[in-house]
């Protein structure tokens, strides 16, 4: 199998996490599914549930919130396809740590430090990745800053991974439209 690493974007419910596992199955087994949801409530829970009985019960799973990328370098194990569900939750999990005493600098560099950790797993592991993402530069501006910097820091970390990937797709209403190459 040859290697390849690819970036699911799109909106919210427009079908991204279902495409991931289209594309895991046609890639191989096993597969290490990373999830970095937080089940903060009990609707959120609900999701995270209903995102567990969707997996094949063989796959692994590797439930971490920060840290992606050592995680699954530490996991990885003879896995063929890791699937990274999703970013836009890890960077809110990244900024959750924020606070106006840390600045947005100190932010900005969490999160690109913690992305960069991802994409240094990608390149030194011998599996194909599958990246789930958001797509949030599409909507309206947030009208309070910490909105704003959440859309800024997710857009930026988007670019990254699009270059790093071999492919692209975006999700339009279940429609994966193939971006790059």
């Amino acid at each position: 199998m040859r290697l390849k690493n690819i970036l699911i974007i799109g909106g919210a419910r427009s079908g991204k996490s279902r495409i991931a596992l289209e594309l895991a199955l046609k890639l191989g087994e096993p597969v290490l599914f990373v999830a970095t949801a937080v089940a903060g409530d009990e609707e959120m829970r609900q999701r995270i549930e209903e995102h567990k009985r969707a997996r094949p019960s063989a796959w692994s799973t590797l439930e971490v919130t920060t840290h992606v990328g050592s995680q699954i370098s530490q996991q990885i194990g003879g896995v063929q396809v890791v699937i990274v569900d999703c970013i836009t939750l890890l960077v809110n999990n990244v900024l959750s740590q924020y606070s106006p005493r840390t600045g947005i600098s100190v932010t900005e560099q969490k999160v690109t430090s913690e992305i960069n950790e991802l994409v240094d797993c990608i390149n030194h592991t011998d599996a194909s990745f599958i990246i789930v993402t958001n797509e949030v530069g599409t909507g309206l501006v947030p009208t309070n800053r910490t909105g704003r910097l959440y859309r800024d820091l997710l857009g930026k970390v988007n670019q990254l991974l699009a270059q790093q990937v071999d492919e692209v797709y975006l999700m339009v209403a279940g429609l994966p439209v193939q971006i790059k190459p």
